[in-house]
């Protein structure tokens, strides 16, 4: 197994530390993020916002970025938006939880499961998702703390929320600064709230337009006005935290490839992310062998591992529950160039995505950690 070089501190927090910091310094006590005491807390989740694309384009985002420092960044893989909200959310790795990628191959059924969209039978919230939430575990204690989900009424039903959201009151509002206010309203009238702000439009922008583009840029500036507006508003005794669940990349539909030939010899399925495949393969199949003509293929553009090899790095956590293990493939192809990875009889639908994530890259899994409100040191 090739090792993984990351660029990033060894001690960089992930996405399962935010929620527990929060609730710390709610309740007066030291925690890893060295938060102050506040009455209340908001973590804004910016779906998409990845820690290299806000650093070079801060001059779009300056009431967003005032304060960052270098330091204040998470780590979240995989960096994908199913994975990414549920750690956040069960302050767990996607090994506990379960929801290990965009998409995966049931073998108990034979047929894929899309872990963003395609809840339904056989893929029930309550039980797929396998961990509590921060939330449900606050409601069922009693907590004098009250969670809030503050989104879109587009998500208030979706199996994702059901699955990941579970435990808070739901507040619906269509854009960035109508739901900002709207977060902000509610720190004013409850006494001891803790929220979870959630916008989609850049990872929307992105994969639509590309984060090179000038429709990412809008709405990198819309999103900044809802900051100012949700830090103007606020209670002075509420902190904010600003994260996201992955970063993105444009990839150019020419840097396509597409598995053939032998790489797909006793393959069953092909599942997960553009840039982090996962590969299915039948009970005949010598799983050491194919990785290995995966590696001779695909070293240069990408990392590959077996499933043992993958779980054993830590990527997906210190727990890796059964399911999660049945749900991982047998080999994992992680993009590390600027490249995406199709099986030929995928559509054409599925190759129109510009922005795209998923991976292994800084680019895709550090995400910036920024404090404001009371959180802030200014």
């Amino acid at each position: 197994m090739e090792p993984i070089v990351f660029n990033r501190p060894a001690n960089a927090p992930t996405l399962a530390d935010v929620l527990p910091n929060c609730l710390a310094a709610m309740n007066g006590k030291s925690a890893s993020l060295g938060l102050p005491a506040v009455r209340g807390a908001v973590v804004v989740l910016v779906d998409g916002l990845g820690e290299s694309l806000l650093r070079t384009r801060g001059g779009h985002a300056r009431h967003t970025v005032r304060g960052w420092q270098p330091e204040d960044i998470a780590v979240s893989f995989p960096s994908t938006t199913v994975a990414g909200i549920t750690s956040l959310m069960t302050a767990t790795g996607a090994g506990a939880h379960g929801l290990v990628g965009y998409s995966i191959w049931d073998r108990k059924t034979a047929e894929y499961r899309n872990q963003l969209s395609g809840w339904g039978a056989g893929m029930e919230p309550a039980t797929w998702q396998l961990r509590s939430t921060v939330f449900e575990s606050l409601v069922a204690d009693a907590s004098p703390i009250t969670p809030v989900i503050v989104s879109t009424e587009e998500y208030r039903n979706s199996g994702l929320t059901q699955a990941s959201l579970r435990g808070g009151e739901y507040y619906g509002a269509e854009s960035m600064t109508e739901r900002a206010e709207l977060a902000a309203q509610l720190c004013h009238q409850i006494e001891r709230p803790l929220v979870y702000l959630y916008h989609a439009e850049l990872d929307q922008a992105g994969h639509k337009h590309g984060c090179e583009s000038g429709t990412w840029l809008e709405k990198l500036e819309e999103l900044d006005y809802s900051i100012a507006q949700l830090l103007d508003q606020l209670p002075k005794d509420i902190g904010v935290l600003i994260t996201a669940d992955h970063g993105m990349i444009d990839i150019p539909h020419d840097n396509q490839i597409d598995f053939e030939g032998d790489l797909l010899e006793g393959v069953l399925a092909i599942a997960g992310e553009p840039r982090l495949r996962h590969i299915y393969v039948d009970d005949e199949c010598d799983v050491a062998a194919l990785a290995e003509r995966y590696r001779e293929a695909e070293s240069a553009r990408a990392w590959v591992y077996t499933k043992d090899e993958i779980i054993a790095s830590g990527l997906y956590g210190s727990e890796v529950a059964k399911p999660s293990v049945e749900r991982i493939g047998d080999i994992v192809v992680a993009a590390r160039d600027q490249v995406t990875y199709f099986s030929p009889e995928m559509p054409a639908s599925m190759r129109l995505m510009v922005g795209q994530h998923g991976s292994l890259t800084n680019e895709e899994t550090i995400v910036p950690l920024i404090r404001h409100g009371a959180f802030s040191a200014n």
